[in-house]
């Protein structure tokens, strides 16, 4: 069941300042590419997984919901590396913030400089970044890797 006042719960109903694009969705999951900024573009190979539940705590998610995320997460990683050329492919379950379940998956594009850690790759002013058309033909090259 959603919950009003939080915002995933609002993206999912295409609602909010967190809405990008989808990349895919099961009846347990959805996954988005990060949403565009300011500047009308993003970095690109940033996504989401996120219940579709509202689940504000991981000890609160269903068998079902868990094995979706752990089949989803390495697919996601796969096609990211694949179709971005992506040196790593990271996650993090951040505990703070929006209590909705979601996990982060992000690339680290080749030529990252040292000094830009694994969570802020995207503030290289060289890192790859997209407009929408941009993404959502990423989002398209990614969901082979996610069906089943």
């Amino acid at each position: 069941m959603a919950v009003p006042d939080c915002p995933i719960c609002a993206k999912h109903r295409g609602e909010g300042p967190l809405v990008g694009p989808l990349v895919w969705q099961d009846e347990h999951l959805a996954i988005y590419h990060r949403p565009l900024g300011d500047d009308g573009t993003a970095f690109l190979g940033y996504l989401f997984v996120e219940t579709r539940r509202h689940v504000p705590y991981l000890d609160e998610l269903t068998d079902a919901e868990a094995e979706a995320i752990g089949r989803a997460v390495p697919r996601a990683a796969r096609g990211l590396r694949a179709e971005l050329g992506a040196e790593y492919v990271f996650s993090a379950i951040v505990g703070t913030g929006v209590a909705h379940f979601h996990q982060h998956v992000f690339v680290r594009h080749p030529g990252t400089p040292a000094e830009y850690g694994w969570m802020t790759a995207d503030d290289w002013p060289k890192a790859p970044r997209g407009q929408l058309a941009d993404i959502v033909d990423l989002c398209d090259r990614l969901r082979p890797y996610l069906e089943n």
